[in-house]
């Protein structure tokens, strides 16, 4: 779907996005859905990492002290004015209600002021439209592995805006296996990408995690035994006084999460017959998840895409390119938007029905 309208720029129509879903503060320009003319990210890692996790009223406080001069950046840097803008987007679901509200309260009172659309986008989907900022030619039908934080989705997209969810976690989010393992470790926060830069100096093979498949015929993910099995085998050798190499923990755990999710992967593609697999989500961005996948998958003949690594983290430019596609379907919202934190993909605003 392709069918670009015409804005108050002539040829094109310009989106003005807002991301706040967790701990990061975003807003973005984009032209026509897919040309990102600015995409402002404000972080709250630093805040967040004494805790080991974000902190949720931590992270609203900081949403409302950032938003407007995030905003107000991501228009200078797009060269453009509140007057040009045609529609504009917010993430409103899922995540922590208080950091929603922030972007939702901000967006409803925009829209009013410059009487534009307002386009409700789910978090989930912004994630895996990255892609399709990431890559100009993507167009569904695809397989998507969407891996964070908060989430785990195994999803066929058959067409902007259609999905069927085949698989979810039942228990941890992959991302958040991964936090917990790092902070058990003493690592720091987010474990991800520590664990990730230690897998590649260890030993995969040093010691056996168990691989969580479920049924044969299931496609949904379950991460706490694996979890758990890290957390006994550090106890039981700090129990012994024996030693813990950091590195090789993290290489076997990494291994363990990596061989799931590539299978599972695989054989959705093969049973949804589809050539396309794209990643999407914070998780996408382990070099251990690209590198695994994309030898296998050419092996199969089939293709892999992933987003950039600004673009695998939470950020505006995705909710701004899910916005674009939602606003040429006619699902604009109302000023009676508000914040769903356990919205699930797949699921629209009430009022757009």
């Amino acid at each position: 779907m392709r069918d670009d309208k015409r804005g108050k720029n002539g040829e094109y129509l310009l989106t003005l996005a807002i991301e706040t879903s967790c701990d990061e503060t975003s807003a973005a320009v984009l032209k026509n859905g897919r040309e990102v003319l600015s995409n402002v990210i404000s972080t709250q890692i630093e805040q967040h990492k004494k805790f080991g996790g974000v902190v949720p009223e931590v992270a609203s406080r900081k949403h409302v002290e950032n938003v407007d001069m995030v905003i107000q950046d991501a228009l200078d840097e797009a060269g453009v004015n509140l007057s040009q803008i045609d529609h504009i987007g917010v993430t409103y679901g899922p995540g922590l209600v208080g950091a929603l509200l922030v972007g939702v309260s901000t967006v409803k009172a925009m829209a009013y002021a410059l009487n534009i659309p307002l386009v409700g986008v789910n978090h989930i989907e912004g994630h895996i439209y990255a892609n399709f900022i990431e890559d100009p030619d993507l167009e569904p039908p695809f397989l998507c592995l969407i891996v964070s934080g908060g989430h785990s989705h195994l999803a066929y997209v058959r067409d902007y805006g259609e999905y069927e969810i085949m698989g979810k976690t039942r228990d941890d989010a992959v991302g958040e296996a991964f936090d917990k393992v790092a902070r058990a470790m003493g690592l720091g926060y987010p474990g991800g990408p520590i664990i990730d830069q230690l897998a590649k100096q260890g030993d995969a093979n040093a010691i056996h995690f168990p691989r969580v498949y479920l049924e044969n015929d299931s496609y949904d993910f379950s991460f706490s035994g694996l979890k758990s099995a890290v957390l006994n085998y550090l106890n039981s050798q700090s129990q012994k006084g024996e030693e813990i190499k950091i590195e090789d923990v993290a290489a076997s755990f990494q291994q363990a999460v990596m061989e799931v999710l590539i299978h599972k992967t695989l054989e959705g593609a093969r049973q949804k017959n589809v050539n396309k697999i794209v990643l999407a989500g914070g998780v996408a961005a382990n070099s251990a998840l690209r590198e695994g996948i994309k030898k296998k998958a050419e092996a199969l003949g089939l293709q892999v895409r992933y987003p950039s690594l600004q673009l695998c983290t939470d950020n505006a430019a995705m909710i701004g390119c899910a916005a674009y596609y939602n606003y040429l379907k006619g699902n604009t919202a109302d000023l009676y938007l508000n914040a769903v934190p356990n919205l699930k993909l797949g699921e629209i605003y009430e009022r757009y029905k």
